[in-house]
């Protein structure tokens, strides 16, 4: 028992200081460098007007909703297989994301001039509308893959055509916008932290921390259903209930960061299973584990996607899909 907790401890801290040294770099790197130096300089009052615009109104705010997404998509992807006791599980995969990304190019497409023009409440609007999305898609797929239960495959092999669906909708409404609004648009379900200012991350941010708190104090039960149902009932849980409140959190963390960053994929599927592999299946470890090492990812993935071919970016989304890409396959093959 000490031994697993001075691990956890260990990793947690490890992650601690990655996610700092990666934001220190991000601050650092871009069209406008600035030296460490004078980001601290900055950061103290000191620094020019220039280096204040550059870091706390384009860098910083990006940096911010990087971490929390990343967080977001890695704690969905844990309570979805911890659920499903599915190890394939995944936002992306199973078609959540493609449906949150669906209601809000149809909201920008009915109700918005553009997707640059988002302001005032049509800021605030947006998450609501991809929530709204994410929850019609988990609706749909979980009625159509129950059969007397829901199996794990059959889960899969819904998600994968639900996404499809929804990926043929979104290219219909995608292709009646203005180019500039299509270009942009394909970026964005690409995977991309495309609206970087603090109104945005007011919109998006205190209802992935809200999700994450009360996630975290549910990991005991996931913990009871993977026990299975009638061993779990037996011991007096409310296993449906439970089920459906932990459904609810992985399908809002969903929505809410397809809101803020798009359509990223396998992020949800690979971090829980390096934090399974680092610390063990126990979700009250596992799942703070989990989201750290999400948060990582993106940071990297998009301090990455931001610099590697400057001054054009990759969106973050592609840099997580090509890192990813391998580990889903070898999954694939290994639960086949």
């Amino acid at each position: 028992m000490g031994q697993d907790r001075y691990r956890f401890t260990a990793w947690m801290t490890g992650l601690l200081l990655l996610i700092i040294g990666i934001l220190l770099i991000s601050l650092n790197m871009g069209p406008v460098q600035i030296s460490p130096g004078d980001v601290f300089q900055t950061f103290i009052g000191e620094g020019s007007a220039r280096e204040e615009l550059v870091l706390f109104n384009f860098r910083l705010p990006g940096i911010v909703i990087a971490i929390f997404v990343g967080m977001a998509l890695s704690l969905s992807g844990a309570i979805l297989q911890g659920v499903t006791k599915n190890g394939l599980a995944d936002p992306g995969i199973l078609g959540i994301n493609s449906g949150a990304g669906l209601v809000v190019v149809l909201y920008i497409f009915f109700f918005q001039s553009s997707m640059s023009s988002l302001s005032g409440w049509g800021i605030y609007l947006l998450p609501v509308s991809a929530l709204l999305g994410a929850f019609i898609a988990a609706a749909i797929i979980y009625a159509l893959a129950w059969k007397k239960g829901v199996e794990p495959i059959r889960l899969i092999l819904v998600g994968i055509g639900v996404n499809a669906g929804f990926g043929a909708g979104l290219i219909l409404f995608q292709v009646q916008m203005n180019p500039q609004d299509f270009m942009q648009a394909m970026v964005w379900l690409s995977g991309d932290i495309w609206s970087t200012n603090w109104h945005f991350v007011s919109a998006v941010v205190p209802g992935i921390i809200l999700l994450i708190i009360y996630a975290l104090f549910k990991s005991s039960a996931l913990n009871v259903l993977n026990l299975g149902d009638d061993l779990a009932m037996g011991l007096g849980a409310p296993v449906e209930k439970e089920r459906l409140i932990l459904l609810v959190i992985a399908v809002g963390l969903a929505g809410l960061s397809v809101a803020a960053a798009g359509g990223i994929a396998f992020l949800g599927l690979v971090a829980p299973h390096i934090a399974r592999r680092i610390v063990g299946p126990k979700h009250q470890v596992m799942l703070p584990v989990s989201t750290l090492l999400g948060a990582a990812i993106l940071l990297a993935a998009d301090t990455i996607g931001s610099n590697i071919i400057a001054p054009a970016e990759i969106p973050v989304g592609v840099v997580v899909t090509i890192v990813s890409t391998p580990y889903f396959i070898y999954l694939l093959m290994k639960t086949a």
